[in-house]
This record gives structure tokens, C-alpha cells and sequence, in this order.
């Protein structure tokens, strides 16, 4: 897919991916705007993403899918499903988009891959993922994609000392 002159690229992420994720991470958290973890919550460490990375591609029930932009990775989303029987039916989703890449698509793109994925998945039912309740671009996106909100943590962040929001639920059955 191309937005402008850039050349868009969704693939199933790989070990070479891991580095250049976790350096976007990084700069995703850094902006604090809609992140649960702030800055001196990260790690430090790129081998501890590198290793979570590698958990998820080798797990049947999760996936790591990135999007390039001119060869440059501009976004990646994940999927994780829990190691409980009666719960491996579902799983949550997390995204990050590059702040110099967004409003291109790329969010849409990776969800959309996600569910494609999630949908030939014979193992996966249910897709879900949180996100704060002032985040309408997102929120919108996700609904969009066919997500709908199953409830609301009232008041689970906070943002800072006297600013609370709500975590929002959404889901999406993909049987």
C-alpha cells in the first residue's frame, strides 16, 4: 500500500524487528499521553524486549505484526493470549505508531491485519484491548474495526495527581 510517496508494508514481524521496536516504544512512551507506563517504568534493557518479542512469535496463540514505511519501521501491534485453558480463547492487543507516521493509515492497516490473523486463528475467539477514555482518535479506530465496549474501569488512571480517567473495554468476537 502506498500513502503519498511512502510505501506502507504489514508483515508478521521478525527477531530484526525487536530492536527498532523497542527503540519506537521508547519514543511512544516518552509522550505520556495515552500509556498506562510511564518513562522510568521501561526498562533499559533491549534484550528484555528482545526476549518478549521472541515469546510471542513462538507462541501458537500470539503474533507480533509491524508495519515499514520506505524500509523504517513506523508501527508494530501484538497479540497475547492468556496460558490459561479456560481463558485461550481470548487475548488483548497493544499498538504503537511512530508520532512522524501517524494519521497515514498505519493503525488501521495493523488492526486489520490483527484481526485477519485472529480470524484464521482456529484457537481465537475473542479479541479485546483497553484504552483511556479520552483517546477519541482511538477509540474511534477501534470501533471503526468492529470493536464494541464491554465496561469501563470509572476512574483507573491517573493521569496526575488530582486528574483521573477511565480504562475503557473493548472487544471483538472473531469466530
Amino acid at each position: 500500500m502506498t500513502a503519498g510517496k511512502e510505501k506502507i508494508i504489514i508483515r508478521t514481524g521478525t527477531l530484526e524487528d525487536a530492536q527498532p521496536s523497542f527503540v519506537l516504544q521508547r519514543a511512544v512512551v516518552s509522550e505520556m499521553d495515552y500509556l498506562v507506563t510511564v518513562p522510568q517504568e521501561l526498562s533499559a534493557d533491549p534484550d528484555r524486549h528482545i526476549q518478549w518479542i521472541q515469546k510471542i512469535m513462538n507462541h501458537d496463540r500470539e503474533t507480533f505484526i509491524v508495519a515499514e514505511v520506505n524500509g523504517e519501521l513506523a508501527g508494530w501491534i501484538i497479540f497475547q493470549s492468556p496460558d490459561r485453558k479456560r481463558l485461550a480463547h481470548t487475548g488483548s492487543l497493544g499498538m504503537m505508531v511512530d508520532p512522524a507516521h501517524r494519521g497515514k493509515g498505519i493503525g488501521r492497516l495493523l488492526i486489520n491485519d490483527l484481526l485477519k490473523w485472529a480470524e484464521s486463528n482456529d484457537e481465537i475467539m475473542k479479541v479485546s484491548l483497553s484504552v483511556f477514555s479520552d483517546n477519541h482518535r482511538a477509540i474511534s479506530l477501534y470501533k471503526s474495526a468492529g470493536f464494541k465496549e464491554e465496561g469501563r474501569k470509572v476512574n483507573e488512571i491517573q493521569r496526575n495527581e488530582n486528574e483521573y480517567i477511565d480504562d475503557v473495554l473493548l472487544y471483538k468476537m472473531v469466530w
